[in-house]
């Protein structure tokens, strides 16, 4: 094989064979090497809803990636919707699914969730001392029974977002009551529609949903009304004070001032409506304000206000206690990594961005002194008495079952001109009343 090659040219041979295998060699050991890293990589699966602006958590979850190299995030995006949501994880949950390591709950699920057992305590990972920075309605939220079981991410309140440069234009101060707003809402529709210019008064989310649920608690609450007595557990859906705000939801904002698609509509669908300049008001998060005064999105930016929502006369404002959590499943075999993330997502940092970049508003009580967060949403120093006295929910394990029948409820109390609504009520006042009894029969069986 060597043959008519000289000494001198056999060594240059075998110096750049032995060359030619130690960097072989070389290759090979760096692949194993990759293999190795990649196989001890761990993979944590993150069930979230569908979120208003995606590209937040995108930015969020490639910064965490690139600060833990050793954790992969696979994410499984759901529903926007709560409900459909919900129907998801819970069929995930229950099924021990290891598709499952971490999730986000909506602030009415952890009492759910903990009795369920599929929500890992966070007590020896999430001590009173730390919780104690976050605002003590969103902590209250996530504790069942004495143990915590989500650590909260954002919060949410109701709020009213309105055209200020059409009260403006007609003299009309921002309402205080839901019949000032109805009477406010009709004069500017029939002076722009003099003007050729076709407008709707109300904008909120009335699908059946749970997000009907929201709205409707708030007319409720703010006409000295209740859904259910937190001391007493008493349902209140059938008294004169909620019968009434139901039938003025029924013939002065579905039948009135709102178009009937409401009856179709989640937030996106009736925040598309109002930015686009088809509402004078307006019913949604915090989130929406950041939408609104966007001018790539938005065709009513910078003319946009907002306030507390309207009451009743002899009421008082009222807004739904909402707002998402970050829990960890009971079936994870990566807890160590799962509460890393966990740790990540509800940091400060993290809460200010997402308070910057999707107008979400912070657990964390010292993010309400931060400079830029209020330069960007000024509404959170305004609406922060809101933030800190929203109402929750009917606290109970069988919550889900008890919004089913609220949902039915509502939508068929406001979608039909004729309704019963007396009849209807009280029809669901005695399935929730069965609803509550059984889950109060749960609590003392655990």
């Amino acid at each position: 094989m060597l043959r008519g090659f000289s000494w001198r040219g056999r060594i240059h041979w075998f110096v750049a064979t032995l060359f030619l295998f130690c960097l072989m060699f070389v290759i090979f050991l760096s692949g194993c090497a990759k293999k190795k890293e990649s196989d001890k990589k761990i993979t944590l699966h993150f069930v979230t809803w569908k979120p208003n602006i995606p590209e937040v958590w995108d930015e969020i979850l490639g910064l965490f990636e690139k600060e833990y190299p050793d954790i992969r995030i696979s994410r499984e995006v759901g529903p926007h919707s709560s409900t459909a949501f919900h129907d998801m994880l819970t069929q995930k949950l229950k099924n021990k699914s290891k598709d499952v390591d971490v999730f986000l709950m909506d602030v009415i699920w952890p009492p759910e969730f903990a009795s369920a057992g599929w929500a890992m305590p966070l007590d020896d990972l999430f001590p009173p001392y730390e919780q104690q920075k976050f605002l003590e309605s969103t902590i209250l939220a996530n504790t069942y029974k004495g143990k915590i079981y989500g650590v909260p991410l954002f919060i949410d309140s109701g709020l009213l977002y309105y055209r200020k440069d059409l009260l403006q234009k007609y003299g009309f101060d921002v309402p205080r009551t839901w019949q000032q707003m109805v009477e406010t809402a009709r004069r500017i529709v029939s002076e722009e529609k003099k003007r050729g210019v076709e407008i709707y008064g109300y904008s909120g989310q009335f699908k059946q949903y749970e997000g009907l649920v929201c709205d409707m608690m708030e007319f409720i609450l703010s006409n000295r009304g209740w859904i259910v007595d937190p001391k007493t557990q008493r349902v209140g859906i059938a008294e004169s004070p909620a019968i009434e705000a139901v039938r003025f939801v029924r013939d002065e904002i579905i039948g009135g001032i709102a178009p009937r698609g409401v009856l179709t509509y989640q937030e996106p669908e009736s925040l598309a409506l109002f930015i686009q300049g088809k509402a004078v008001f307006h019913r949604n998060w915090p989130y929406a304000w950041k939408v609104s005064n966007n001018p790539e999105k938005s065709k009513i930016a910078e003319k946009v206000g907002i306030a507390k929502l309207p009451h009743f006369p002899g009421g008082r404002s009222y807004s739904t206690l909402g707002g998402w959590q970050v829990g960890i499943s009971a079936y994870t075999a990566k807890k160590d990594a799962a509460w890393r993330f966990v740790k990540f997502l509800t940091s400060e940092r993290v809460q200010k961005l997402i308070a910057l970049g999707a107008g979400k508003a912070p657990t964390r009580k010292s993010l309400y002194n931060d400079p830029e967060i209020l330069k960007a949403n000024p509404q959170f120093a305004q609406m922060k008495e809101v933030f800190l006295s929203s109402y929750p929910r009917p606290r109970t394990p069988l919550y889900p079952a008890v919004s089913n029948v609220l949902q039915r409820y509502f939508s068929r109390a406001i979608s039909d001109p004729s309704s019963d609504i007396e009849a209807e009520a009280k029809k669901a006042s005695m399935e929730i009343e069965r609803l509550l009894n059984l889950g109060v029969e749960l609590e003392t069986k655990q």
